[in-house]
């Protein structure tokens, strides 16, 4: 979870809905499949160039030059550090090939400095970004026309094309990074595409909660081709019965809580989270402002009613735990998460995706950018996962109990710093990728983290309760409100 450039202010719904089909062509294929690794690899990195492209050219250069928070780079340090990686894995470590641009190793090394300082940096200019990224791009072309990346291949950073579906990835994922600044960005959207499908219309019949009965399942993956090594390997996993949202928290849902006034009770929050509330002053998700009884939310420059029935959005962790203990519920481990998710109770076996083992369609999930929003709380039924729940994959990347560790037998691939430098109490675990996550980084098996204060990332959540706690019942599925 990529030439002649325009400088045009806006794009149409049907550049969006293009560049997303595009994203979702590009998912890798099972193994086994009949399309070659370099073909799908060719695919998805070319699928998450046209995104980058759409993000880039949407805006004029002193908006891709600008740092719109301090949580983000500037766009024009996104765009060029994609070059970068691209040089240093796909040019230079799978091809074997002398560096483009060395020199520019320091400037865009993630870990070296941080994102409020990027500003300051010796950066490219948009037109010199861009023609580094299609110089390195003619080169990585001819690479991987050159290089064995069959399944027999004995080196593992080229065998199933790994190392470049993980760049695919890594640009996908900078291409989300992107579009979290553009929400970010003070200014008229630049951004557009059509809106998501309404509501199916058995959702007022769904149950609040579906049961996921107890039992070892197999979590985490040993044969996804170009699974990263945080997903690995798979290892079996005892979860006791529980009872999960069906679909996820609400607007509407979360609105009760503020009105019944969460934030300022602090028997709701873990006291790092009422200390963050308090000295944050936090009233409401990010980007919603009161519009006298109601909300109002700002996205991607327009301003508009907080639609009740969408899962809420823009929460940090601390938030989202307050809301499931105000319920008389709690977030759910990061295994019970992937056990709704991917466990089949009629065969025993973990699918690829709570609808099975086929590459995600508009069908099954809000994905690739190909709409501006979540859809709808119980939309894509051909997307629910064997217990009924909706939405596992999609609309809003949910905040789990979790904290960010190793698999048993854990190894660091193909670098320390992905995964290894992360692991530990002070990152908390995402699941199910948001609707601009790209299907090629939008596993079940696919592990996201950030600091549980976080709120400008597509984050929302969905909660549970233990198989022998009251709760629940009849009624329509509301994401774990209290009635």
């Amino acid at each position: 979870m990529t030439n002649p450039r325009t400088t045009s202010t806006s794009r149409t719904a049907q550049a969006a809905a293009t560049s997303a089909a595009g994203a979702t062509s590009a998912a890798p294929a099972p193994q086994g499949s009949a399309q070659a690794p370099p073909v799908r690899a060719l695919a998805a990195l070319e699928a998450a160039r046209r995104r980058t492209e759409l993000l880039t050219d949407s805006v004029d250069e002193h908006d891709l030059t600008a740092q719109h928070s301090p949580l983000m780079s500037p766009l024009v340090w996104d765009l060029a550090h994609i070059g970068n990686q691209e040089e240093l894995w796909l040019v230079r470590e799978a091809g074997g090939r002398p560096g483009l641009r060395p020199d520019l190793d320091h400037v865009y090394d993630a870990f070296r400095t941080p994102r409020a300082d990027r500003p300051a940096l010796p950066l490219l200019g948009p037109a010199e970004a861009r023609a580094y990224l299609a110089a390195v791009r003619e080169q990585t072309a001819e690479v991987l026309e050159s290089v064995d990346t069959g399944p027999d291949q004995p080196e593992r950073l080229l065998a199933d094309a790994f190392v470049f579906g993980m760049l695919a990835q890594h640009e996908q994922q900078h291409d989300e990074t992107m579009l979290a600044t553009h929400q970010l960005r003070v200014g008229p959207p630049v951004l557009d595409a059509p809106e998501p499908p309404p509501a199916p219309a058995d959702v007022a019949l769904l149950p609040r909660e579906v049961h996921i009965p107890g039992g070892a399942f197999t979590m985490g993956t040993s044969t996804e081709p170009w699974a990263l090594d945080n997903e690995l390997p798979a290892h079996s996993v005892e979860v006791p019965g529980f009872w999960l949202d069906t679909v996820p928290v609400t607007n509407g849902a979360y609105a009760e809580f503020i009105a019944a006034g969460g934030y300022d009770e602090p028997a709701w929050w873990a006291p790092e989270g009422w200390r963050h509330v308090r000295e944050a002053g936090l009233v409401a998700p990010l980007f919603w402002d009161r519009d006298g009884e109601g909300w109002t939310r700002r996205r991607f420059g327009r301003t508009e009613p907080v639609p009740a029935d969408e899962p809420v959005l823009h929460v940090c962790w601390y938030e989202a735990d307050a809301y499931a203990r105000w319920a008389g519920r709690r977030l759910p481990t990061e295994a019970e998460w992937e056990k709704a998710a991917r466990h089949d109770p009629a065969t025993g076996r973990s699918r690829r995706y709570p609808w099975g083992d086929a590459d995600p369609g508009p069908e099954h999930a809000n994905l690739g950018q190909r709409h501006l929003r979540p859809a709808p709380a119980g939309s894509y039924p051909a997307g629910a996962a064997p217990s009924g729940a909706r939405q596992l994959v999609g609309d809003v990347w949910e905040w789990t109990a979790s904290d960010f560790a190793p698999y048993p037998g854990f190894a660091a691939f193909p670098y320390k710093e992905y995964s290894d430098v992360f692991f530990g109490p002070d990152y908390k675990v995402l699941r199910g990728g948001a609707f601009g996550v790209a299907p090629v980084a939008a596993r079940s098996t696919f592990r996201n983290w950030d600091y549980p204060i976080r709120r400008q990332i597509f984050a929302g959540f969905r909660t549970a309760r233990d198989e022998e706690t009251p709760g629940g019942g009849p009624g329509p599925a509301r994401g774990g409100g209290r009635g």
